[in-house]
């Protein structure tokens, strides 16, 4: 079963190429979605792939390259409407 997912990451997740180091994550798993800064120091990432897929990576975000440091993360289930083709960094 394909999930979406909406994680956001708080903890020092900006000017730490966090969202570089997502978008390699993605990447090797195979996830698809998207990855932002937000303007409260966040980052929001929307991933979607098949559950145990989307489990894994969720692990990673909870913990995050060395270079950053993440305190918290919230997680929001999406509805899958339309299918995502890559994984992308939102400036």
């Amino acid at each position: 079963m394909v999930r979406k997912v909406k994680i956001l990451v708080s903890g020092r997740v900006q000017g730490v190429y966090f969202r570089a180091f997502t978008q390699n994550k993605a990447k090797q798993l195979g996830v698809k979605g998207s990855a932002r800064n937000l303007a409260d120091g966040r980052v929001e990432i929307i991933a979607e792939a098949k559950s145990p897929t989307i489990e894994e990576f969720i692990k990673w975000c909870s913990k995050g390259p060395v270079t950053a440091r993440v305190d918290h993360i919230e997680m929001a289930e999406l509805q899958s409407d339309e299918q995502l083709t890559s994984f992308d960094i939102i400036r």
